[in-house]
């Protein structure tokens, strides 16, 4: 041992009188704003799981250019669509690693089999794996991809074949979601074989750009760069999650330099930020939507004369110049303003606290009701601030009669809770995930378990699914402006602002491009010597 001692030594100083010395470590740390709901993105809708698991663990077949909505070559290096729209052959590339970690060490290569599992769990109630985690399939369910699945395929070891029942304009791009992430049958197989299927969500295995190697629950999460990514080995040798929920202390950290990059910081330290020399803001336009939405499963809200009620006592307007900063623009429809499909025409709810006391009468509530009213934890792009939100929807809806008691808790627990539908109103909204009107408006309102607010509206469906089997943008918009027309009428949600994205980092972070959808990659990031 004192042998191996000394030539470890002598090596050492025969490097550094050679005037070489060993290159430091490259650590980016990012300040995050959440806990990962989970490890397996089947089960997530939060972006701060995406960031946290999709985004850095696991591939998809296909997915975004950086810094734009088109779809390019991933894990699939090719593919080819039938003429008659509903057959997508996808050809995988060879030789693609599942990296180990400390649950399970991989025996081959990707291969089709990783593929159909993936989606097939998802999609199959009688496929073996398909109850593992115990909590549904968000994403999967709420875009409806089970009802446009014909089959999934195996065609040979690198070839997937997906047929859709009709065409469908959204399918690729719905396959580059994060969701749609390709996980490992054989680790799956292996762990349900030892008996510990939990490991699968807790500890796991992909093709990604880095390596997961531990999570402190509600503190970090550390990962390494994977030396054998298809696309290169990323230029950070580690990576840390620095979980913060308070965008305050976020600000504090990034200003320190204990992170390189932050999430949304509230609107309110902007100006702060832009004015440090250390730090550089990036801007752009969100093609983001905050709403106030109600549980029509609750009474009084499944009255529509209510909601609409309740919607005309809120002073919009004024909770957009609070809230936003001057970052953020009254929304009237469901989606964002720079979204295509976008409805233009809409005059949204004008604030009237008088015609909505008479409307309240009117469904039989002169005196008013009591409700609770959910705001998030956490800011996002789509809403910087949902306690003040709250706050001032409180007291816009107690001049009415109403009485709203503020609910909030743990980011994870909140989106659970909202979905099994605990809530009577809620604050909520979200970044779109491809650019395409279908995924908010089909993720958020279409009839699904998955939808907050609990509102299924065949007419509303039957637009978008006509939408979806059309490749004509003109006529797609067309459709799109009807049912944003019924969610107008039927009041659901209450749209309020979308927001400008601003993205704070340290100005030694190199090759950083703002995602159009709000999310975070790390792959190519670098840092300055």
């Amino acid at each position: 041992m004192a042998k191996l001692t000394l030539r470890l030594a002598a090596a050492a100083a025969l490097v550094m009188s050679a005037g070489v010395a060993p290159a430091a470590a490259k650590t980016l740390v990012y300040c995050s704003e959440a806990s990962p709901e989970s490890f397996n993105p089947m089960f997530a809708s939060a972006d701060s799981t995406m960031d946290a698991v999709a985004r850095t663990i696991y591939d998809r077949l296909v997915r975004f250019k950086p810094g734009t909505t088109e779809v390019e070559p991933s894990l699939a290096e090719r593919w080819e669509v039938s003429d008659d729209g509903r057959t997508y052959t996808f050809h995988l590339r060879p030789g693609v690693a599942f990296e180990p970690n400390a649950a399970f060490t991989p025996t081959r290569p990707l291969t089709a089999d990783d593929v159909v599992y993936s989606f097939d769990r998802q999609w199959r109630a009688d496929n073996p794996f398909h109850a593992l985690g115990g909590s549904g399939y968000q994403y999967f369910e709420a875009l409806g991809l089970g009802p446009m699945l014909q089959s999934i395929d195996k065609v040979d070891d690198l070839t997937v074949r997906f047929t859709l029942k009709a065409p469908n304009a959204t399918f690729l791009a719905t396959v580059a979601l994060d969701f749609a992430s390709i996980q490992s049958l054989e680790m799956a197989q292996a762990m349900v074989a030892k008996g510990t299927p939990e490991v699968l969500d807790q500890t796991p295995v992909g093709t990604g750009p880095f390596v997961f190697q531990a999570y402190d629950p509600d503190s970090r999460i550390r990962f390494k760069a994977n030396p054998h990514y298809w696309d290169g080995k990323p230029p950070i040798d580690n990576l840390v999650f620095d979980i913060t929920p308070d965008a305050t202390v976020r600000v504090s950290k990034l200003q320190a330099g204990e992170c390189q990059i932050t999430t949304q910081p509230l609107a309110t330290a902007v100006p702060q930020l832009k004015q440090d020399p250390n730090i550089q803001v990036l801007q752009r336009p969100g093609d983001n939507l905050g709403y106030l939405g109600f549980n029509l499963a609750k009474k009084p809200l499944g009255d529509v004369r209510v909601r609409r009620a309740l919607a005309m006592a809120i002073n919009r307007p004024a909770i957009v110049d609070a809230v936003y900063q001057g970052a953020g623009t009254l929304v009237n429809s469901a989606l964002s303003p720079v979204e295509w499909g976008a409805a233009k025409d809409l005059k949204g709810y004008p604030y009237d606290p008088k015609a909505a006391k008479a409307l309240l009468a009117e469904a039989g509530y002169p005196d008013g009701f009591s409700l609770s009213l959910w705001a998030m934890p956490v800011s996002r792009p789509y809403n910087p601030d949902a306690r003040r939100m709250a706050e001032m929807i409180q007291a816009d809806w107690a001049a009415v009669g109403v009485k709203a008691e503020i609910v909030s808790m743990e980011w994870g627990a909140y989106l659970t809770r909202t979905q099994a539908g605990e809530h009577d109103a809620l604050l909520l909204g979200g970044t779109s995930d491809n650019g395409d009107p279908d995924n908010t408006l089909t993720f958020v309102l279409a009839c699904s378990d998955q939808n907050r607010m609990k509102w299924c509206d065949k007419t509303f469906d039957d637009l978008l699914n006509q939408a979806r089997a059309s490749t004509d943008q003109a006529k797609r918009t067309e459709l799109y402006v009807k049912a944003q027309h019924i969610v107008e009428e039927q009041v659901p949600l209450v749209p309020i602002a979308s927001s400008i994205v601003s993205m704070p980092i340290r100005k030694g972070v190199l090759n950083y491009v703002l995602d159009p959808f709000g999310r975070q990659s790390f792959a190519k990031l670098d840092l300055a010597e």
